[in-house]
């Protein structure tokens, strides 16, 4: 489990890899600026050695390129994906100042932003994945009120019940807590990111 708190926002990450496998073929990324945070969740394709070097291939050049905007990013996530495995790749930047979100996804991780008045915001993905190819993106922005909270996690998690989970107005901590209980997985490589908008 990973934890990131500063002034503007607090975050907690949770992975498990599939059972018997000991590479996880989720990989994550996030950190944050004055100016913005931004994160990104890879689910490279299947699970094992060559899901992982796919995951990690895109989390390395977001880590690399975070300054540039969602649209370059996505775009350098794809193309670091020639020869490889593939991924499905949601990336997505906060800009503190606006209270903006800009979001791109392509394939099945899911994405909830839920705002203190009871708002829940859950872009669809584009269907598909990154592997090289041309690929059509699909960037959205939104805005989000101080206290909002946001959920991202891959498929190896089915998580129901988003809006309950996330209006409960409960910290971070016992909110992710309460995902470990509920979904324990280990029949697939899972991810969750979960943070608060302070």
């Amino acid at each position: 489990m990973t934890k990131f708190v500063r002034d503007n926002i607090e975050v907690i990450a949770h992975q498990t890899a599939k059972e018997g496998k000991s590479f996880c073929g989720d990989g994550y990324y996030f950190t944050a600026t004055d100016e913005y945070f931004i994160c990104v969740l890879a689910d490279g394709l299947g699970s094992g050695e060559f899901a992982y070097e796919a995951s990690s291939a895109v989390i390395a050049v977001v880590e690399e390129h975070h300054e540039k905007d969602i649209d370059a990013l996505m775009k350098l996530c794809n193309e670091v994906l020639v020869q490889k495995r593939g991924a499905a790749v949601a990336l997505f930047k906060v800009h503190f100042a606006t209270k903006e979100f800009v979001y791109s996804c392509v394939g099945n991780i899911r994405f909830f932003l839920y705002s203190s008045t009871g708002k829940l915001t859950y872009p669809l993905p584009v269907t598909g994945y990154l592997s090289g190819r041309p690929q059509v993106f699909h960037t959205q922005r939104f805005t989000y009120e101080a206290d909002s909270k946001f959920l991202l996690f891959s498929d190896g998690l089915n998580i129901q019940g988003i809006k309950s989970l996330l209006k409960a107005f409960l910290p971070i901590d016992l909110i992710s807590e309460d995902i470990k209980k509920q979904y324990p997985s280990t029949a697939d490589d899972a991810t969750f990111i979960l943070g608060s908008l302070l």
